[in-house]
């Protein structure tokens, strides 16, 4: 492949030793056809300059990259799902594939695999990706860094030739394998497996791996475990504001779910909020709505416990109790934070900043089913009333229920408002995801392999994204 000076190999999961994951092997696939490469992420780990023919060659059949992990590395973890422990978790359809340093910003990023085989940890599973569940998850990613929600990238999906069999949707139907770009893909289940097997000294040298690679301001703590539950806490806060801000519901919020840099990922039955309904649930099989959107950031902190219960085999429980009771001030300060940046104001002070974001809410509560999630903010960006006002939603925003948003929102000065005169804005309607917007896409995938549709949204999502200019953290 032609090396690229900003590709720099750097291959640090391998050093943990064969506790932490088995070399394994991708399946070879029947097809390899290319549906979607990201340019734009490529280009931030020099691997932009790939013909098609050799982007298939790594990331359909795996030859491995220059300098990098070889053979690819299926990861050990354990977890609770939907808070029952199961101890026969690990990558079960997927394996870390590379690693390398991010341009501009030295990070260590990922390249891990979903749908790429069996693995010693597939179960009864096959291995395998729907290509539907690829289009989705290739969806979500953009629709989400969009919103400034710190989130994986969907790398590249290869469409693969076989056909699958599936019990909730029409089968047998199509296979692809999905390559994600992402900060870490340790998870708090990474540190449960080895509480599990009561071993104090492979937590530690995963708390170590942590810390060096991810958090390195923390190489000179005292207390390195208490110490990384710390920037945990704060990144989970932050992740979990933005997706409330984002009105994204994940579905299935289980610790091998959630890693250690705060990044959303691994997107299943996900949905975006059609209006906001702090009972809505993603996944049709959460019968209790356990992962609602309204419970969100109770599920992150549950989580953070159990990562916290793993790291108490090596660091005094007070100091882990006395981080985790830092999520909730935490959590709050960032909601508050992303709320703005969605209606694109600047903050005034911390009483102010919080009755707008109540009366955000009180203004969503009075729009009902009507106001869908996405408009609100689009129309009521840097705080346009005029425009508001002039647009599709201009008489349910005359309502007495807006009343106290809209005097509030009146005191804000705008956060760079010339983001306004972008043609994105003079549209009557913004970018959504929601359910049905989805189907649509995939009829003509499926029925007449039209792709055209689907390179469209993805297209717009980006315009969007170049719009909202929202503030991001993570890949």
């Amino acid at each position: 492949m032609p090396v690229s000076p900003a590709y720099r190999p750097d291959p640090r999961y391998p050093e943990l030793g064969p506790e932490f994951a088995d070399p394994v092997r991708a399946e070879a696939f029947p097809e390899t056809i290319l549906r979607f490469r990201n340019d734009r992420a490529a280009a931030m780990v020099g691997l932009d300059a790939l013909t098609d023919e050799e982007w298939i060659a790594h990331f359909g059949r795996f030859e491995a990259l220059p300098g990098n992990i070889d053979p690819p590395l299926a990861q050990r973890y354990h977890g609770h799902q939907f808070r029952v422990y199961n101890p026969e978790l690990g990558d079960g359809r997927g394996f870390t594939f590379a690693q390398m340093r991010e341009a501009g910003t030295d990070r260590l990023l990922d390249l891990g695999t979903k749908g790429s085989g069996r693995t010693p940890w597939s179960r009864s599973g096959d291995g395998r990706l729907t290509l539907k569940g690829g289009v989705r998850e290739v969806l979500a990613t953009a629709m989400l860094e969009a919103l400034g929600v710190p989130t994986s990238r969907s790398f590249s999906l290869i469409e693969t030739g076989e056909g699958l069999e599936r019990g909730d949707e029409p089968s047998p139907t199509r296979s692809a394998v999905l390559v994600r770009l992402s900060w870490s893909h340790v998870r708090f289940g990474s540190f449960q497996r080895h509480a599990f097997f009561e071993r104090p000294d492979r937590i530690t040298a995963l708390v170590d791996h942590v810390v060096e690679n991810y958090y390195p301001e923390l190489e000179g703590a005292n207390d390195r475990p208490l110490a990384m539950l710390h920037a945990i806490v704060a990144h989970a806060a932050r992740l979990t504001a933005r997706w409330m801000a984002a009105g994204f519901v994940h579905g299935v919020l289980n610790t091998d779910n959630m890693n250690v840099t705060g990044e959303s990922f691994d997107y299943g039955p996900y949905r975006f909020l059609p209006h906001n309904d702090p009972n809505f649930t993603a996944a049709y099989f959460d019968h209790a709505g356990l992962y609602s959107f309204g419970r969100q950031p109770e599920a992150v902190f549950w989580n953070l416990q159990q990562l916290a219960g793993a790291l108490s085999l090596v660091t005094d429980s007070a100091g882990l109790v006395a981080a985790l009771n830092g999520f909730g001030s935490a959590y709050r300060d960032e909601l508050t934070a992303a709320m703005l940046a969605r209606l694109g104001v600047r903050r005034r002070g911390a009483d102010e900043d919080a009755a707008l974001v109540q009366a955000a809410f009180g203004a969503f509560a009075e729009g009902g089913e009507r106001l869908r999630w996405e408009p609100f903010f689009f129309d009521w960006f840097c705080g346009d009333e005029v425009r508001a006002l002039s647009g599709p939603r201009a008489d349910l925003y005359g309502r007495d229920g807006f009343v106290a948003f809209r005097g509030l929102l009146a005191d804000f000065a705008p956060e760079r408002p010339e983001r306004l005169a972008d043609p994105y804005f003079a549209r009557p309607e913004p970018e959504e995801l929601l359910y049905d917007q989805i189907e649509t896409l995939w009829a003509p995938i499926a029925e007449g392999d039209d792709w055209s549709a689907f390179h469209a949204k993805l297209a717009r999502i980006e315009t969007a994204r170049l719009a909202w200019g929202l503030p991001g953290q993570g890949t």
